[in-house]
């Protein structure tokens, strides 16, 4: 069998390593000068297992072989660290166990094994191990700050926010840094689980609080407004609502539909009308924001937003290579009407199949909007496209009909 690039990887870190100590011994303070330390063999026994794809044999070898101690203790360390990188979890627990085990190991080096240890957990998904550890590390070891970040990391995971609070809390304190963004998404996701127990005086408290300091989260504005949606306080949910609309913000894509869907409640559609035209009349870009968002919604039946759509449509350049609109308009309005309203039905189908945000930190798309990105794990990084990416909408309708 073959060695693969990993253990040769692994058997020259271990050959370093050897060829360090064996460096030191040679040149180091020595009782008889004259005589060179010899290279230990069992590190040539362990690299000879390594060679031949026998990691276990090797790691067994390799923990029996020396005793944890200031000379060998970052050989054990950097086989855990290799071990977890590679995947093999389980190796890499062993090792940082059996380095704690060890009744001599200096408080320092037995804090960063349990370091390790807790990464190894986390890496392994075995989240609550890896938070008693971390714990434990946050309340007075040199890795006070990790813990605390990893610690964030976990109750976010668990979906546990006060615990996260009182850990970024603490961290903000340790690091010396603002997580202002961060602890405001803890207190929305708060506000939000109290919304779906139909407890909206907590609720409304957590969004206060998640609007202290700077920067401010929009999604607490969005979170009163959906609130006094749930509550019949149409007057004050179309405020906040049309707020987000004004400042045009990313949550457009998100607003207009809940706009649309008071009015209708409110029965004031009339309104509706006059409010969009007077906010187009002043700004005009906004067309094609409406347009979009009413497309991917399926937004129909009031004119001004009709009027952004199908002027959105007749100026796409590559829907026009696909569907020749243009001619459209030498025809009658009523054929012109259907033939609009038909391009708009399969668009709106279409755009529901494909990615309406992405992640601007790691690229992640997803079809609904995620307050924390799945991928980087990161807080309110998610943008809405701001237009339909026609070419990629109609190849995917033309290749699922092949």
């Amino acid at each position: 069998m073959m060695p693969t690039e990993s253990t040769f990887l692994l058997a020259g870190l271990f050959l370093l390593l050897a060829a360090a100590g064996w460096a030191m011994g040679r040149f180091g303070e020595r009782d008889d000068r004259d005589i060179p330390a010899p290279l230990n063999i069992d590190y040539l026994k362990g690299l000879n297992f390594l060679l031949n794809e026998q990691t276990d044999q090797a790691l067994e070898h390799f923990l029996k072989m020396v005793r944890v101690d200031d000379k060998t203790i970052e050989t054990h360390f950097a086989l855990g660290s290799l071990f977890r990188r590679r995947g093999e979890v389980d190796r890499a627990i062993r090792i940082h166990q059996n380095i704690i085990a060890r009744p001599d190991l200096a408080l320092e080096q037995r804090d960063q094994a349990f370091f390790s240890l807790a990464k190894d957990y986390l890496s392994a998904g075995l989240l609550d191990r890896a938070e008693k550890i971390f714990v434990r590390l946050a309340q007075g070891s040199r890795y006070q700050v990790q813990g605390l970040e990893a610690l964030c990391g976990i109750y976010e995971q668990e979906r546990d926010w006060q615990k996260a609070i009182d850990s970024s809390q603490r961290l903000e304190v340790l690091a010396g840094r603002s997580l202002t963004l961060q602890k405001a998404h803890y207190f929305c996701e708060l506000a939000e689980a109290s919304v779906v127990r139909k407890d909206y005086e907590s609720a409304l408290k957590y969004v206060k609080k998640s609007q202290t300091g700077h920067p401010r989260t929009m999604r607490g504005v969005f979170t009163r407004a959906h609130i006094a949606r749930d509550t019949n306080d149409s007057k004050n949910a179309l405020k906040l609502y049309n707020r987000i609309l004004n400042d045009k913000t990313y949550l457009i894509a998100e607003a207009l539909p809940e706009i649309v869907s008071v009015h209708k409640r409110e029965n004031s559609i009339t309104d509706l009308e006059f409010e969009l035209r007077a906010l187009l009349k002043k700004d005009p870009e906004m067309k094609s924001l409406i347009a979009y968002t009413a497309i991917v919604n399926d937004l129909g039946g009031i004119s001004v937003i009709d009027q952004c759509v199908e002027e959105y449509m007749l100026n796409e350049p590559t829907l026009g290579e696909f569907i020749e609109l243009q001619q459209l308009t030498t025809e009658n309005m009523a054929s012109n009407i259907a033939a609009l309203t038909k391009v708009r039905g399969a668009l709106s189908k279409l755009a529901s199949t494909m990615p309406r945000y992405q992640c601007q930190e790691c690229g992640f798309s997803s079809q609904r909007l995620l307050w924390q990105c799945p991928s980087c794990r990161n807080w309110e990084t998610q943008r809405p496209a701001s237009r339909i990416q026609f070419d990629t909408v109609l190849q995917y309708s033309i290749t699922n009909r092949q």
